[in-house]
């Protein structure tokens, strides 16, 4: 039995690694290329197609995923001059892999629906690190024959399975599970900036807190840099986090629920992004917060 012929748009730090184990499980993959070429020639050197618009990759595949920086780039891969709309046929499969607003993925499924295409969410969890070793999570929305048909692929990539429910689910959960770890990013943050203005010895401050209920991932991957200016941990970009903090406190209030939290902690990713920090990675965010109250940590890497 022939592979399913998989698309993907997107191939950045976390797509990359998605599309290369979908390749080397042996479906025919078609790429399309972007202003990063490392990630592209690396695909098309392991035997990928590259095509230059979303209308091309729909035109040649069986699912299309998409692994984008946020909605605004997913609607306009879809909907935009040579989208996947213009060259999708009925049967496709198209797969949101984004941290997307759960709400564009509705709309964005009806209208593929009454073209005969199905859509499924599956955004992704974890780190570049996990998504080149093919151990990412995933959560996948859509109805239960999209979801079987496309969980084999997903596996090539993912070894944590989520079936989350309906169209919409997959992201919804996604952006709950992200306003836990990226709220806790700056809860350490600021935390690790107050102390550095205290004077506090920052390596016992991450013996206590590593020795008790505060411990966390997310502070493991943070304090490296702390102490050793290592931010590759957790080589998630503050624009990115940003991003994500927009689209929940958006979903909070379309609820409506309260936010004050995640409007506080939108705003810090806001003011470190305001002042040209967006491309640093999140474990910098302590250095900043310093910064802005009078004191030092180490000197703040060039963003990547």
């Amino acid at each position: 039995m022939s592979k399913q012929k998989i698309g993907y748009i997107g191939v950045g730090l976390m797509g990359h690694g998605a599309a290369k184990n979908i390749l080397q499980k042996g479906h025919p993959l078609t790429i399309m290329g972007h202003r990063n070429r490392a990630p592209v020639d690396d695909l098309v050197a392991l035997g990928a197609r590259e095509v230059k618009t979303p209308a091309d990759v729909a035109r040649v595949s069986d699912v299309v995923f998409l692994c984008l920086p946020s909605t605004v780039e997913v609607e306009h891969a879809i909907y935009g001059e040579s989208g996947v709309l213009e060259g999708a046929a009925k049967g496709l499969i198209v797969v949101d892999s984004t941290t997307s607003d759960p709400r564009s993925t509705q709309r964005i499924g009806a209208d593929l629906a009454q073209k005969g295409i199905r859509m499924a969410d599956a955004p992704v969890g974890r780190t570049p690190k996990e998504a080149e070793e093919g151990k990412l999570s995933t959560f996948i929305g859509g109805d239960p024959e999209t979801v079987r048909a496309v969980r084999p692929i997903i596996e090539c990539y993912a070894d944590t399975i989520i079936e989350a429910g309906a169209l919409g689910a997959g992201h919804t959960l996604k952006l709950l599970n992200n306003f836990i770890s990226i709220g806790t990013c700056a809860v350490i943050a600021e935390a690790v900036a107050t102390a550095a203005k205290l004077g506090v010895d920052l390596s016992k401050f991450y013996e206590v807190v590593s020795a008790g209920g505060a411990n966390s991932k997310m502070f493991q991957m943070v304090m490296p840099w702390v102490l050793e200016g290592d931010a590759s941990h957790l080589r998630g970009p503050l624009r990115i986090a940003g991003k994500d903090m927009r689209f929940y406190t958006k979903l909070a209030e379309s609820a409506p629920a309260t936010a004050f939290i995640a409007q506080a902690v939108n705003q810090t990713y806001q003011l470190a992004i305001i002042q040209g920090h967006g491309e640093r990675f999140m474990p910098v965010l302590p250095g900043i917060l310093a910064e802005l109250n009078g004191c030092k940590i180490r000197d703040l890497e060039q963003p990547h």
